[in-house]
């Protein structure tokens, strides 16, 4: 498995975001080839975002220390350009920020307009490695009724142009902007798949056959399952949480397939509520049942997904670090949840809070009870 982290740069002094994507990157070119096969420090689609991908991981010890790693050395960098670096789903403060100069991006702004000239949005993206691109295919169908799931235990996102949105994970509004995405189609198989992302390039919705906007997918390049439904995780364990759940996911369709279980048939309306409800109110409220086609709390849905997913992640050893993390998420809030209390104080402070927890070192009080965290801090390592 492998993790792509999105971040944004911000002002140290403002809080707003800086197009300094360049001059940060520019400060740790080593670092394209220290996080092992596979990984690197790279830019994104406008210049106040930088991405670090983990190299290949066989286990969260060693993803966390590879995340870790490129948190560190981008943050360093970007305190060397009077910037911070911020793991949020969208900016809290968002500056003037130009997209990234070059082909492809330029190609992108081109041919999305509006949707892109201010799209300050960044995710957690989780790789796990199948056998073949038709494995890949089956994998995601038996995905899709938890991806909305994924959205919800992962969003980190309430702020949207220095206001309050009302929804846990603004990003995925963003995203929806976007033709094609939310919980992809099921697919018959990898053939089926490759004719409909052609069919959308061919119309004109997609550049080319690298670019879909769903929240799962085979990879494009990487001989993986690629799921992007997760925010920006505001610390490093949530970041590894999220590729704990999406690589149990993946592994237990992987068993179905084998025992011959066809992956449930969910209409694309239920997958499209279930999305909307994830992004409104997170684990905090409803979500939408995607069999029994009703509202019910997200945390049944997540208990749901544990059961399912519980023996593999007995299997891989990670249940322990998995309700451990889960669990303080629970007592300290999702980040939405934090954002949202620490704007008590002001935006500005929302802005340091994401700082803080980006590199490790948040703690001190509980912005929600004022109880003392003496003893724990929501970043620490299970």
């Amino acid at each position: 498995m492998g993790v792509e982290e999105e971040f944004l740069l911000v002002d140290a002094e403002t809080r707003r975001t800086v197009p300094r994507a360049a001059a940060v990157l520019a400060r740790v070119p080593e670092s394209r080839i220290d996080l092992g096969p596979g990984g690197g420090l790279y830019e994104e689609l406008l210049t106040a975002q930088v991405e670090a991908a983990s190299g290949i991981c066989t286990t969260l010890e060693v993803l966390r220390a590879h995340l870790c790693d490129g948190r560190r050395r981008l943050a360093a960098a970007a305190r060397a350009e009077d910037a911070r670096l911020v793991s949020s789903g969208t900016a809290v403060l968002p500056g003037r920020v130009p997209v990234t100069p070059g082909g492809r991006f330029a190609e992108i702004a081109g041919r999305y307009a509006g949707v892109v000239a201010d799209y300050q949005a960044c995710g957690c993206h989780v790789h796990t490695g199948v056998a073949d691109r038709e494995t890949a295919v089956a994998v995601v169908n038996h995905l899709r009724p938890w991806l909305p799931t994924l959205v919800a235990v992962a969003a980190n996102s309430p702020f949207d142009h220095g206001r309050d949105s009302g929804y846990a994970s603004w990003r995925m509004l963003e995203q929806a902007r976007f033709p094609g995405s939310g919980v992809p189609p099921s697919f018959p198989s990898a053939s089926a798949y490759d004719r409909q992302v052609a069919r959308l390039v061919e119309a004109g919705a997609l550049i080319d056959e690298r670019m879909s906007f769903w929240l799962a997918r085979p990879s494009p390049r990487l001989p993986t399952v690629e799921v992007r439904a997760g925010d920006a995780a505001a610390t490093v364990d949530e970041a590894v949480l999220h590729a704990a759940l999406v690589r149990a996911l993946v592994r237990t369709a992987l068993t179905d397939l084998t025992r011959g279980r066809e992956a449930p048939l969910i209409g694309d309306q239920i997958c499209a509520a279930a999305t909307w409800a994830a992004a409104r109110y997170g684990l905090d409220g409803p979500g939408v049942h995607p069999v029994e086609e009703r509202a019910v709390p997200a945390t049944r849905l997540l208990r749901e997904m544990l059961d399912r997913i519980q023996p593999a992640l007995e299997a891989s050893g990670d249940l322990a670090r998995v309700r451990a993390v889960l669990d303080r998420l629970a007592r300290h809030g999702s980040g939405a949840v934090r954002q949202r209390a620490a704007a008590a104080d002001g935006l500005e402070a929302v802005v340091d809070l994401l700082a803080e927890q980006t590199t490790g070192s948040a703690g001190g009080s509980d912005r929600r009870s004022g109880r003392h965290q003496e003893d724990e801090d929501v970043t620490e390592s299970s």
